[in-house]
C-alpha cells in the first residue's frame, strides 16, 4: 500500500537488521589520532586539551615549537596523550614530514582539524590599502595552508577507508566585517572547500565540514582589538547573550570527528551563540 511516503530501496551500505548500528551510538574520540593544527595557543590549544581529556591521542601541530611543546606538557600532566610538532602549514615539504612523524608513532591518522590560520597580527584597514604581499601571505596560510594539510593526511585515510577533516572558518563571512578583506575572504574559501572536498571524498569514507565560530575570547593578544561597546552591541546581536569562549567549540568539533557523525558531511555549521545562521 503507498502511505504517500517514499521508500529507497535497501543497498549494500545499509545495515540489514532491525536495531540501529553501533557506530550509530559512537561519540568517542578514545584513541582517535587527531591532529590540530595551530594548536600551541587559543581556539587550537583548548581543542588538542579538549580531546587529549576524551582519550584521543593528540598531535600539536604549531609554526612555534615552544608553544606546542608547551601544550604538550599541558596535556601529559593531565594523564593525557600528545606529540608535538612543529609544522609550517603553508610548506608541503613541512606537513609531509608531520604525517611521517605521526604514522612513525600512532599508526594512523583519522583526524584533521584545520585551525591554523593568520587573523590576530593582522591590522584593520581598507583593502585598497592592504599590501599585496600580506593578502598572498593570508590566503597562502588560511587557504592553501589547508589544502595541503588534507593532502599531507589523505593517504592514510584512504588506505584506512575513514576520516574526519574538520575545517575552522568564521562568522566574518556571512556577517561581511570591513577591514579584514584578505582574513574574510580566507575564511569563505574553506567553506567552498570544505563542499568540494566533500563530494570527492565521502565515496571513501571520508568527511568534511566546517565550522563558523563567532568572536572567540582567548589568551592570544590581537594588533586590533573590539570596543567594549562593540563586545556588549554583539551580545545584544545573539541568542545566547554572552561572550564566547575556546569550550563553547569543542562540543561540535568533537562530535563531527565521531563516528557518530558518518553521515553528516559539506556542511558548515555556525557556532556563535545565534548571531547568524548556517547556509
Amino acid at each position: 500500500m503507498n502511505d504517500g511516503r517514499t521508500y529507497y530501496p535497501t543497498s549494500v551500505h545499509a545495515p540489514h537488521d532491525s536495531g540501529a548500528p553501533s557506530h550509530a551510538r559512537d561519540m568517542s574520540v578514545k584513541d582517535r589520532v587527531v591532529i590540530v593544527s595551530g594548536a600551541g595557543q587559543g581556539i587550537g590549544r583548548e581543542l588538542a586539551r579538549q580531546f587529549a581529556a576524551a582519550g584521543a591521542r593528540v598531535v600539536v601541530a604549531d609554526l612555534n615549537a615552544q608553544t606546542a611543546e608547551r601544550v604538550q606538557n599541558e596535556i601529559a600532566q593531565a594523564g593525557g596523550q600528545a606529540m608535538a610538532v612543529r609544522v609550517d602549514v603553508g610548506d608541503e615539504s613541512s606537513l609531509n614530514s608531520m604525517a611521517a612523524a605521526v604514522l612513525a608513532k600512532y599508526g594512523r591518522i583519522e583526524v584533521l582539524i584545520n585551525n591554523a590560520a593568520i587573523f590576530a597580527a593582522l591590522k584593520k584597514r581598507p583593502f585598497s590599502e592592504i599590501p599585496v604581499e600580506e593578502w598572498s601571505r593570508v590566503l597562502h596560510v588560511n587557504v592553501t595552508g589547508a589544502f595541503l594539510s588534507v593532502r599531507a593526511v589523505l593517504p592514510a585515510m584512504r588506505t584506512a577507508k575513514w576520516g574526519r577533516i574538520v575545517n575552522i572558518s568564521s562568522d566574518s563571512v556571512p556577517k561581511g566585517i570591513t577591514n579584514y578583506l584578505h582574513y574574510v575572504t580566507s575564511k569563505s574559501a574553506l567553506i567552498g572547500m570544505t563542499n568540494a572536498m566533500a563530494r570527492e571524498l565521502g565515496p571513501e569514507g571520508i568527511t568534511v565540514n566546517c565550522i563558523r565560530p563567532g568572536a572567540v575570547a582567548t589568551e592570544v593578544e590581537r594588533e586590533v582589538n573590539p570596543t567594549m561597546e562593540r563586545r556588549i552591541a554583539q551580545l545584544g546581536e545573539q541568542c545566547i547573550p554572552r561572550g564566547m569562549v575556546p569550550p563553547d567549540l569543542v562540543g561540535i568539533v568533537m562530535f563531527l570527528s565521531t563516528p557518530a557523525a558518518s553521515f553528516i558531511t559539506g556542511q558548515t555549521i555556525a557556532c556563535d551563540g545565534g548571531m547568524t545562521h548556517s547556509s
